[in-house]
């Protein structure tokens, strides 16, 4: 059959062949609720998911597919579009290496082929490990910013979704020093702009946001830094001009609390660690790295390779299910929209 609106076409890159992705796309693909909402393409190493398969017990098999997909559409098979043309013996868990490295980044670069061509509507990227990727040449922080350059984007945000808590950054990977240099009031605008654009895509509605503060208690009116006044606050009102529904600086002591009781239905965090960390502790099974600003959809499973379980069928599917799910609900909005 052909794939309806209702069951878009995701494209899921393989991830590093030495961590847990291929053994997580495998469980993750033979759930019902994944083969009911979503026709996947797997983009990696056929001998390598074969090898998952059989690790995991999977019962469907693994068929590959040329580059062009065609129309035919089955749930009882494991659909497999093979970038690599390497000779693939068994894997070696947890080994940082080159070449595991270039088939990661390879399987990311043919998956995103697949969605800015059309052939798929959303792209979810299993993990990669950054130290692999770099021994191959990747000269990126990570993929958010590696998808940025390729979608032609100046910037884009790493934004947690989970049920518990919804945070996007203004800020992601890099030092807290080089952090507090990207803050700017322009910046705290466009990223609760892009964390506000996918809740109205999901929600159809306004959504509540919380600027969370950068010092201790939002500065404490300077006694503890001028930035909160200088940066976040300016913001606010900028956007409250604008019709959105915003408070802060909230102090980042409380803010994910509210967040956790629904007086904030999303947080913009200011750097890397005052997001992940809460998320990370309330739903680090569950939650969903999308990123927001680029022309496509894209999410992963918010976690690394996990090397010290990898290849053992110890590994847990639930945070790669939920990117699935959220990348075929924001595809089809996405369709509904035009945009």
């Amino acid at each position: 059959m052909r794939p309806s609106n209702y069951r878009p076409v995701v494209a899921i890159s393989m991830g590093d062949p030495a961590g847990i992705g291929p053994e997580i796309i495998v469980k993750a693909l033979h759930r019902h609720k994944i083969r009911e909402r979503v026709c996947p393409v797997v983009v990696g190493s056929v001998p390598i998911l074969k090898q998952a398969s059989a690790l995991v017990g999977g019962m469907l098999p693994i068929e590959a597919v040329g580059k062009s997909l065609g129309e035919q559409w089955r749930t009882d098979q494991i659909r497999v579009l093979d970038p690599h043309r390497y000779e693939v013996v068994a894997v070696q868990p947890g080994v940082r290496d080159a070449f595991y490295g270039r088939m990661a980044i390879e399987s990311v670069e043919s998956a995103l082929s697949l969605v800015l061509s059309g052939q798929a509507k959303a792209l979810v990227t299993a993990p990669i490990c950054k130290e692999s990727a770099h021994l191959a040449g990747f000269n990126f922080p990570g993929l958010t910013e590696f998808l940025a350059d390729r979608c032609g984007v100046r910037q884009a945000k790493l934004f947690l979704w989970s049920p518990l808590l919804k945070v996007i950054h203004a800020t992601g990977h890099t030092s807290l020093r080089n952090a507090l240099r990207e803050l700017t009031v322009s910046n705290i605008i466009r990223t609760a702009e892009l964390g506000r654009e996918i809740w109205r895509k999901v929600y159809q509605r306004e959504p509540q946001i919380a600027i969370a503060a950068l010092n201790p208690h939002a500065g404490e009116g300077g006694a503890f830094g001028q930035e909160d006044e200088r940066l976040v606050l300016p913001a606010v009102e900028r956007m409250k001009a604008q019709g959105f529904k915003v408070d802060g600086p909230v102090p980042a002591d409380t803010v994910f609390y509210k967040a956790r009781k629904r007086m904030y239905d999303l947080v913009v965090a200011l750097y890397h660690d005052q997001g992940h960390i809460p998320v990370k502790l309330l739903a680090f099974d569950r939650a969903v790295n999308v990123t927001a600003g680029l022309p496509i959809v894209r999410t992963a499973p918010d976690h690394g390779v996990a090397f010290d379980i990898a290849w053992q069928n110890k590994a847990r599917d639930f945070s790669l299910v939920e990117a699935i799910l959220l990348a075929a609900r924001l595809a089809a909005a996405q369709n509904r929209t035009g945009r």
